[in-house]
């Protein structure tokens, strides 16, 4: 191999770990969501496949949220 040989397969090798170093974020990123997408699609096929609750059976403890606003309702109208 000569000096031009030499130098233009570094800048080829150069170029490439360039172009790797570019899109292997991209391909991480990819794999990571479908990988994601799986266990949600996974968790969703487990969830109907559990029969439905009666009514009757589920929990009649009130959300935080719905605490919360009944919380700040009762305040107005004490301080009304």
């Amino acid at each position: 191999m000569n000096t031009n040989q030499m130098e233009a397969l570094i800048g080829l090798t150069a170029t490439f770990g360039i172009l790797v170093l570019l899109i292997l974020p991209s391909v991480i990123g990819l794999v990571r969501e479908r990988r994601i997408d799986r266990q949600i699609r996974e968790a969703q096929e487990a969830r109907e496949e559990v029969p439905a609750q009666k009514s009757s059976s589920r929990s009649t403890v009130p959300s935080t949220a719905t605490w919360y606003a009944e919380g700040r309702r009762s305040k107005k109208l004490v301080s009304s």
